[in-house]
């Protein structure tokens, strides 16, 4: 399978660049630092006490710094939202690189982990680096997500820990260099109070060194001797850490902030819907709530737990029509089960085929957001490719409802839309959407604006989704995986010349062979751009 320059450079070009720009950094901070200390005259006894584990130590401070400092940027997701937005940053091969911002997060991470220093509050570090790297892991994110939560809001005690980290004041550099050059000879030390005058210092050099060179003949013409009247000085580095991490340390801090005033009143919830599959749909209004389709928001529930929340992709956005907003969450995991056991009766939980609609009073709910996501690029794109794995259909359903109300101002002229779902029953959480989407632009006359494909990876036999409104689904539904290959051929040769842009959102599986058959070279110039959903 060739792979296309052009089609590489779209997807991975500024990517790598900007990783190469990282990696200068890192090796350039870390060669300055160690040539500083290994040859700076002001670090020239400190560097004959400690010998080369003082280079290393202090130009592994350094990567330290950068990267604590760096660590705290991915993290600041209203910032990035506000970047992401079309008007701030016009280049949309920028913005794509934002959402590298959790790869970027976890790559400082990694590094900050390698290049931690022993000590007191050194050791304590990076026992605390190793709890949050420990609990990041997929593994643990998934099967109990209160610990990766808890363990990594410790990064409030590893920023404090390195506050104190360079405190001390333990290294010191000479600061009379002029008067006391780098290993000199003081006369007034007590080696010297019986030396004559320096003309005679070849003389009595071999008696005022006693084990210095037997042959004062070879020192006086081969060495020159620097004499310096007064003992050298020491005074205790600046911590630079401070100068590293202040900046973004505060901006963080400063957003963290305005999240929690922006968040602090409770939304509204108007329904809570029960469907097929241990999937719950929420709708709520919140005065002067705006967002973008593609975007997300973070959900806090008080009575589920006091500090935990979790990221959920709008299914719904406010216009300028309505207020109301949606979200639908797939039951996985305690958080998930108990905010259910809130929201739902015992009864509702068993729906297996209709929806079941439920009012009453309901707990206290927060929101936090919205947050960018890459599927805001969606509407940006003239062709799009939006492939969905189960409950990834999620940021896609936002998109068509977007295009449900008015899909004029928009540059999209044409989306495919795949869905992969393992039962039948899950095509029900958006069947009506997807319905009313394809009558719409049939009436319309653009039968060609929305492709949609719907595919039953696992079944036992030909099944159809019920309901005689469904059929223009069931005409559309395939039994099987998607052959990519051929879908991708596809989409070319009806596209020739043309940019389209590639989301996923499903299993990493589907998402490898997406990326990989986006970056492949084809006989009709159409280049694919490669999207994947990455909550920060």
């Amino acid at each position: 399978m060739a792979v296309s320059w052009r089609s590489w450079l779209a997807n991975e070009g500024v990517k790598h660049l900007c990783l190469l720009i990282w990696v200068s950094l890192n090796v350039l901070l870390f060669w300055k630092t160690f040539l500083l200390y290994n040859q700076g005259p002001e670090y020239h006894y400190l560097h004959q006490m400690l010998g080369l584990g003082l280079c290393l130590s202090r130009a592994s401070a350094s990567v330290l710094n950068l990267n604590c400092s760096l660590i705290l940027l991915p993290m600041c997701r209203t910032l990035l939202a506000y970047l992401r937005g079309s008007q701030k940053v016009p280049s949309r091969r920028t913005r794509r690189l934002l959402d590298k911002s959790r790869t970027f997060h976890i790559t400082c991470g990694v590094t900050i982990c390698i290049f931690s220093v022993p000590g007191l509050t050194g050791v304590c570090m990076v026992l605390v680096l190793f709890l949050m790297i420990t609990a990041s892991t997929y593994a643990i994110r998934v099967s109990n997500y209160d610990i990766f939560w808890y363990t990594h809001n410790l990064f409030f005690v590893f920023y404090m820990l390195l506050m104190l980290h360079v405190s001390g004041g333990l290294l010191k550099y000479q600061t009379n260099l002029d008067t006391h050059p780098p290993g000199c000879i003081n006369l007034n030390g007590t080696h010297f109070q019986n030396t004559h005058l320096p003309e005679h210092l070849s003389d009595h050099f071999h008696e005022s060194f006693p084990g210095g060179f037997s042959k004062p003949d070879e020192l006086t013409q081969n060495t020159f001797v620097k004499i310096c009247m007064e003992e050298p000085r020491f005074q205790a580095n600046f911590p630079q850490t401070w100068l590293w991490i202040s900046g973004p340390l505060c901006l963080y801090c400063a957003e963290r902030l305005y999240r929690c005033i922006r968040s602090n009143k409770p939304v509204t919830i108007i329904s809570v819907t029960s469907h097929p599959s241990d999937v719950m749909e929420i709708r709520m209004v919140k005065e002067n709530f705006k967002a973008r389709p593609g975007q997300y928001i973070i959900l806090h529930c008080p009575s589920v737990s006091a500090l935990e929340n979790h990221p959920f992709t709008l299914t719904m956005c406010p216009t300028e029509t309505k207020a109301t907003f949606g979200v639908h969450l797939k039951i996985v995991g305690d958080w998930t089960e108990r905010f259910r056991d809130l929201l739902l009766p015992p009864s509702s939980q068993d729906s297996e085929i209709l929806p079941f609609i439920q009012s009453r009073n309901y707990p206290k709910l927060y929101i936090d957001g919205p947050f960018g996501s890459p599927f805001e690029e969606s509407l940006n794109y003239e062709v799009s490719l939006c492939v969905a794995g189960g409950i990834g259909v999620t940021p896609f359903a936002s998109i068509l409802n977007t295009l449900l109300d008015d899909w004029k101002p928009y540059k999209l002229r044409r989306l495919y839309f795949i869905w992969v779902c393992r039962d039948i029953q899950s095509f029900h959480w958006f069947a009506d959407l997807l319905c009313v989407l394809y009558n719409k632009f049939w009436q319309e006359n653009r039968p060609d604006y929305v492709n949609i494909q719907l595919y039953l990876s696992q079944t036992d036999g030909i099944q159809k989704i019920i309901g005689e409104k469904y059929q223009a689904l069931n005409s559309r539904l395939f039994i099987g995986r998607p052959r990519w290959k051929l879908l991708f051929d596809e989409i070319a040769k009806c596209n020739r010349g043309k940019t389209v842009g590639v989301f996923c959102c499903g299993p990493n599986s589907i998402s490898k062979i997406l990326h990989k058959l986006s970056n492949r070279n084809n006989s009709y110039g159409t280049r694919f751009e490669y999207n994947k959903e990455s909550f920060s």
